[in-house]
């Protein structure tokens, strides 16, 4: 009996070391009873430690002024960053000018003609609107000035994703190398690709120009490689069997066959070039953006409301015509084409000889002052004093007294290292432990960089947004799973929230409640939110139907076979939902700063308003690492996905 007994803990104990999550977790107590105690007698104290951080600002600061220094004088920016930035100046204001010779009349009717080229008559006329609407806003000049930039941004975006994504589809060595790379783009907040550009282009355009190249590059890249990876085998052979040169293969076979995927890229393309291309008022980029910036500056949301209608428009009018071309539908000949060029040109002539090229200022209708008095009623309504309710600015402090700063107090108490402690576990438990040694490193980076309480606050923001997300979009994706008509309504409003440029999102949230954090979280919980949605819907319908049938002759119920089929066979999915939430969250929080946010966000945009690129460059890597921290716990590596759990 007494043998029974003593074999049953060690055969519990052997059971427990099978599993691989449990083996894990075990060694992570291991090294953290080795380790642990030997850092607290070594640096004690619950914050980072002092002896362990590394002033960089006085080096930065030297760069930096380095940089100034010889900006007009050394060969490296002569004859090298010189020459791209005054093709960019000039490629921008020739597309510019241009814009503005063909007149609103010629514009609205060119861009109209493609559409309804592309789409039909429907998206043509959809098109039209939107153009008269910028029009009437008063708003044409900067929004010819936003397409100016976009049109060039989105040129050189896509001849470098397609060189790039050529270069990953035809070789492997390639493919591999460029991956870790394309993925740390992708994770990268936008602001945190605005201060090196500054810093080497100084601010203005080409700054603006370029961060949009690199922020918008990686999915065009990304999908042509998979474009070209992706054709069909035997169409490839039967190409090669009629003696067909690598050249003539890729121009005849494996372009053609990857078309789809090569649209698709210039969709996202586009959407991520406008979008980075508003944030990039912050750096002189002029134009729409500037206005929505200025005007949140003086809180002022009329003014930014009258400017963010023109992005939502020209996002909604891009990403249909994109998204239409990639499906093939109603495309014309050349000749056709030809006619629909030549028709636009002789309207923009037309108007321009009847002296009508510039819009009318007759024409335009001042929105800001009935916003600003709606917004007033809303204050005096709305932010407090709604009987049981409350108002919104009462939601709002309540949810930072209630839930951000307690957790924001929460981490900053925590000790430094149980923090890292914690990140490897996470890190480690999803993937492996390059993975795991990824995250310490990058989380562990934040404290080096003297700035670990600011990350410490924006991850508080990052993840009271995450569970609010999470929270509203599984049981969004769920209902829409389940439900083929509440799916069909949903679809339009999660279309036009996926379209939206970052930007944007910050007018209505400081319009309901104010400035500060809550804001910051909600207009990132409203821009993360579609994608959840959306990826948990669709793996929760790709579930094996023979594994629901199964369940219901079992005589599980709805709710059974939601929770012991639907859900573990879509884990996948859904982590992958996790995943594209926490970084879209981190994204919006980080341009939260211009709201009152703080933390990292704040320092950015101090740097970016002072000119304190030392302070700016800090905070950029501090979020360029948090970013990395974020992504390695949420997201499943192959070696991981291919052996389960």
């Amino acid at each position: 009996m007494a043998t029974v007994t003593a074999a049953a803990p060690r055969g519990v104990l052997a059971g427990l070391l099978r599993n691989r999550a449990a083996r894990k977790i075990v060694l992570v107590v291991i090294a953290a009873a080795v380790l642990v105690p030997l850092a607290e007698a070594r640096w004690a104290g619950g914050s980072w430690p002092g002896a362990l951080t590394v002033d960089v600002s006085k080096p930065l600061a030297g760069v930096g002024d380095w940089v100034i220094d010889n900006r007009d004088s050394h060969p490296l920016f002569l004859y090298f960053f010189g020459h791209i930035s005054n093709a960019v100046v000039l490629s921008v204001r020739a597309v510019y000018l241009t814009l503005l010779a063909g007149g609103w009349a010629g514009v609205t009717a060119l861009g109209a003609l493609v559409a309804w080229r592309v789409a039909g008559v429907r998206l043509a006329l959809g098109t039209a609107a939107a153009f008269l609407v910028c029009g009437v806003l008063g708003m044409w000049v900067p929004t010819m000035q936003t397409l100016a930039l976009m049109v060039v941004a989105v040129l050189a975006s896509v001849v470098v994703g397609v060189l790039l994504g050529l270069a990953a589809g035809l070789s492997d060595r390639l493919d591999r190398a460029l991956r870790p790379v394309l993925d740390t783009m992708q994770v990268l907040p936008a602001f945190a690709y605005l201060l090196p550009v500054v810093l080497v282009f100084g601010i203005g355009v080409p700054a603006a120009v370029l961060a949009t190249v690199v922020y918008a590059a990686p999915p065009m890249a990304r999908l042509t490689a998979l474009g070209l990876r992706g054709a069909d085998p035997e169409v490839l052979e039967a190409v090669e069997s009629l003696g067909a040169t690598g050249r003539q293969r890729l121009l005849t076979a494996r372009i053609p066959l990857a078309r789809k995927e090569l649209l698709l890229g210039l969709n996202q393309t586009i959407m991520m070039a406008l979008s980075m291309a508003v944030i990039a008022s912050v750096i002189g980029a002029g134009g729409l953006g500037d206005r929505v910036y200025q005007a949140l500056a003086s809180v002022d949301v009329g003014a930014a409301l009258a400017a963010g209608i023109p992005i939502v428009l020209l996002a909604v009018v891009l990403d249909r015509v994109t998204a239409a071309a990639g499906a093939g539908e109603q495309h014309g000949g050349a000749v056709r084409w030809a006619y629909a060029g030549a028709a636009g040109v002789a309207v923009a002539l037309a108007a321009r000889l009847l002296g009508r090229p510039d819009w009318p200022a007759s024409w335009t209708l001042d929105i800001a002052g009935p916003v600003d008095r709606a917004v007033d009623w809303m204050t005096a309504h709305l932010y407090s004093g709604v009987p049981y309710l409350g108002g919104t600015a009462d939601w709002a402090g309540r949810f930072t007294t209630w839930v951000l700063d307690p957790l924001r107090d929460g981490l900053q108490w925590l000790p430094w290292w149980s923090v890292l402690l914690i990140v490897a576990t996470l890190a480690w438990l999803i993937g492996t432990w390059r993975t795991a040694l990824t995250a310490v490193l990058a989380m562990a980076a934040t404290g080096v960089l003297g700035v670990w309480k600011p990350s410490l606050d924006t991850l508080s923001q990052v993840l009271a947004a995450v569970a609010v997300t999470l929270v509203l979009g599984f049981a969004a994706g769920v209902a829409a799973a389940r439900s083929d008509r509440f799916a069909r309504a949903l679809r339009p409003v999660l279309d036009v929230f996926q379209t939206l440029p970052q930007f944007v999102y910050l007018i209505p949230v400081v319009a309901l409640f104010g400035v500060g954090r809550a804001p910051a979280v909600a207009a990132a919980v409203v821009y993360a939110l579609p994608a959840v949605v959306r990826i948990t819907a669709q793996g929760l319908r790709q579930v094996d139907p023979a594994a629901l049938e199964s369940a219901r002759s079992l005589g599980a119920t709805g709710r059974q076979q939601l929770w012991q089929v639907q859900l573990p066979l879509a884990r996948r999915s859904l982590l992958l939902a996790v995943n594209q939430g926490v970084v879209l969250v981190l994204a919006v929080v980080i341009i939260g700063g211009l709201v009152g946010g703080g933390a990292l966000g704040y320092d950015v945009v101090f740097g970016l308003a002072q000119g304190d690129l030392a302070t700016g460059l800090v905070a950029g890597a501090a979020i360029v690492c948090l970013g990395l921290v974020l992504d390695r716990v949420t997201q499943p590596t192959e070696r991981r996905a291919t052996k389960g759990a």
